[in-house]
């Protein structure tokens, strides 16, 4: 469906628009977002998501803490983030409305479902009065106020549902609105619905009833005073594909399986944010993948560590507090030296915290977060789509190195979604492993020179006899030794060979103004922020240099001379500086950490205020 030739109203062209829609966790806002950034995606813009989830599993309906919300911000140019304060906002319900208002632009678009405006409703969202009754709202935002509720049961009438059964499709009508208002057609939702309920006809029947009501409801009620068009964005030549961070984090570790010529292993325990890996990974039996579902973190952690003994890439996935729980087998996969790739999706804490927002509070203990001298590299993604190739680096450094690697994630990463250029396989760096074969007198912890990594042999080949376990090893033979001055020697050894991964690296670079005295030193998700900053500090300065670690344990070997180039170095982070905190320690230079930990990102426009209000205060 296009718009009427006869539809008077009339079509601004905007390079981007951002749209939240906010309602309770049984709305199907998340559904819903994400039809749209598919259709978005189909059509060609350039989009950025943000699903944001309550974290209940299902939270009282009408409740402040049960608000679900997606937001989607689509553009015909090249973006890094899913917005900072939108343009429209979907208020499903009055809690949606009180939790989202704030952020809404002045004069942005307001589209309220009245339906739900009842003095029950009002009340669980701790409203004295109705909002939509102040004069003030109006002149503040655009308003359209519109019963879904209304549209929907009549859009469904004769199909046999009752009214609950019927407004479950209530969030099909919103979507049909904003497919008009912003020239989206239905049919890759319409397709969707067909096979999402092609064996419930009537259910089927009833979503296709409402998203077209919501379509003819905007095209010939006069709405909205304008219609809008962003036109498709000029990417780089390719197959694209719309994906979540966590999907791509997947697909990069099927990728590292065939690039490794390994078969592979992801044991874990479901756990918010990081379940829908495992999910994602089921799927992939055919690529030589193996998935199992552990009773606990440890059984997970431990499964992943035999499959890696066995020869296999083993990983492991978990978040938050199932960190902490796999800590005693990290060290154990420290002192076997075995390749054990762990993926943390990092969230909200500390303990349970809030599991459905995202935080980088797990850097300091990824690095640290082990008894004794247990060192191990640690690895950051800085976009959804990053993620697939973040995956690939990590496998990498596990398997030429034999060692276990920590690959940081986060909430946002894992759940945000993004267009991804799908690679050509010629474009990924291959790297074989050759397990060792007998050759006489077998040395387990016989190092290689160049990455000093120990053999890697797959127990029951003859002439590979050799012992495991935590007990400290000879260096060599790695019989078990007590001897002071070899455990010193062993320490000294492992610690070695994760600082020399650092000249694997690839050198830094230094984007932003040439002439800038000011570094943004990032890793991981304040990637998208701080580039948004830097494009908004062109028109007002401050000048910005901006550089980004994908590596973030050992520090890279360049990072102290590319640092010192600037007088300012600013560090932000979603923790209280952790980054910052090593780059005092290790490299001995001013970082100044700007810091947030409220469960949410960095919004592009905010950061720059803060650095702005930083470089004032030095």
């Amino acid at each position: 469906m296009t718009k009427p030739q006869n539809d008077p109203t009339p079509v601004q062209e905007v390079d981007e628009v951002v749209i939240r829609f906010a309602g309770d966790s049984g709305d199907g806002m998340q559904l819903t977002g994400k039809q749209f950034t598919d259709t978005t995606a189909l059509f060609g813009n350039d989009l950025a998501t943000y699903p944001d989830y309550p974290a209940e599993i299902r939270a009282p309906a009408g409740t402040l803490f049960g608000v679900s919300g997606f937001q989607v911000r689509l553009s015909n140019r090249d973006i890094h983030t899913p917005g900072d304060r939108p343009d429209v906002l979907v208020a499903m319900n009055p809690a949606a409305l009180k939790t989202n208002l704030a952020d809404l632009k002045e004069g942005g678009l307001l589209i309220v479902n009245t339906g739900n405006f009842t003095p029950r409703e009002l009340e669980k969202a701790k409203y004295d009065s109705n909002p939509l009754e102040d004069p003030e709202l109006a002149e503040h935002y655009q308003v359209v106020p519109v019963d879904l509720n209304d549209i929907t049961l009549r859009a469904v009438e004769g199909l046999g549902l009752s009214n609950k059964e019927a407004l479950r499709s209530k969030n099909m009508v919103a979507l049909g609105m904003l497919y008009h208002a912003y020239g989206r057609p239905l049919d890759h939702t319409e397709e969707w619905l067909r096979g999402k309920f092609a064996k419930k006809p009537k259910v089927l029947e009833a979503n296709l009833r409402a998203l077209r009501a919501g379509w003819d409801v905007a095209a010939n009620q006069e709405l909205f005073k304008v219609h809008y068009r962003v036109a498709p964005a000029k990417l780089p030549p390719g197959t694209y594909r719309n994906l979540m961070g966590n999907q791509a984090l997947a697909m990069g570790l099927v990728a590292a399986r065939h690039l490794s010529g390994l078969e592979l292993l992801y044991a874990s325990y479901p756990i918010t944010p990081a379940s829908d890996v495992l999910h994602n990974l089921a799927r992939y039996k055919n690529h030589g993948v193996l998935t199992f579902q552990a009773e606990d973190e440890i059984a997970a952690v431990t499964a992943a560590l035999g499959a890696s003994y066995a020869g296999r890439l083993g990983v492991t996935g978990t978040s938050g507090p199932g960190l902490a729980l796999k800590t005693e087998a990290l060290g154990l996969a420290v002192m076997v030296e075995l390749p054990l790739l762990v993926v943390d999706v990092q969230r909200a804490g500390p303990s349970t915290g809030m599991p459905t927002k995202t935080e980088q509070s797990d850097l300091l203990f990824a690095v640290f977060g082990r008894n004794a001298e247990a060192p191990l590299p640690v690895v950051a993604a800085a976009s959804p789509s990053d993620c697939f190739h973040a995956a690939i680096e990590a496998a990498r450094i596990a398997v030429t190195y034999m060692t276990p690697v920590l690959l940081l994630s986060d909430a946002y990463l894992g759940n945000g979604a993004e267009p991804f250029r799908v690679p050509e396989a010629a474009e990924l760096p291959t790297f074989p492993v050759r397990h060792a074969q007998p050759s006489g007198d077998f040395q387990p912890y016989l190092r290689d020179p160049e990455t000093l990594a120990r053999p890697w042999a797959v127990p029951g080949t003859p002439g590979l006899e050799h012992r495991i376990g935590g007990l400290e090893k000879e260096d060599g033979s790695g019989n078990v030794s007590y001897d002071p001055v070899n455990h010193e020697k062993m320490v000294a050894l492992r610690e070695s060979k994760v600082r020399g991964i650092a000249r694997s690296y690839r050198p830094l670079e230094v984007e932003g103004d040439p002439d800038a005295d000011t570094v943004v030193l990032g890793w991981g998700s304040t990637w998208g922020a701080i580039k948004g900053a830097l494009k908004r500090a062109e028109d007002g300065g401050p000048k910005l240099a901006h550089v980004h670690l994908r590596n973030v344990w050992p520090l890279p070997d360049d990072l102290g001379e590319v640092l010192g180039r600037f007088r300012n170095v600013l560090v932000p982070e979603l923790n209280h500086g952790h980054l910052a905190r090593l780059v005092r320690s290790e490299l001995l230079i001013d970082a100044r950490p700007i810091t947030k930990v409220q469960g949410r990102p960095f919004g592009a426009e905010e950061l720059l205020d803060r650095i702005r209000t930083e470089l004032a205060a030095s």
